[in-house]
């Protein structure tokens, strides 16, 4: 039996649909780098598509093993309190479907570096 593997880009949302386009690059440069695996990208509120109605699509589409990855800078709220219930109805709705949740980006200490590196190279290109 083939495992058919999704990866969920789950952010917050905005009003101003101009709010997505990092995150849809994002999604991109993804999927780019995984070929083989479906990408998606999903918002908390504000924005569609939503979370669960993006598990609801794969599942249909057959995915068995979806990892979801909030795109927030840290284990604030949102992925604290309002993520794990939506995630345990979702696993009830779909027993067949394993779903894994990553910590916050924001928590990786690759991230860090990354973010620090890009914000100390902008003090060092004002210098210039």
């Amino acid at each position: 039996m083939t495992i058919k593997k999704a990866l969920v880009l789950f952010a917050h949302g905005a009003r101003d649909p101009r709010w997505a386009q990092p995150f849809q690059k994002l999604q991109k440069i993804a999927q780019s780098n995984l070929p083989a695996t479906t990408v998606e990208l999903a918002f908390l509120e504000l924005m569609e598509p939503q979370l669960p109605a993006v598990v609801s699509q794969l599942a249909e589409r057959g995915c068995t093993e979806i990892g979801v990855v909030p795109v927030f800078l840290g284990q604030g709220g949102h992925v604290l309190r309002d993520l794990p219930p939506m995630i345990e109805s979702l696993r009830a709705q779909y027993p067949t479907v394993s779903l894994h949740v990553s910590d916050a980006v924001g928590e990786s200490p690759e991230v860090l570096d990354a973010i620090a590196a890009y914000c100390v190279s902008r003090i060092q290109d004002s210098a210039n």
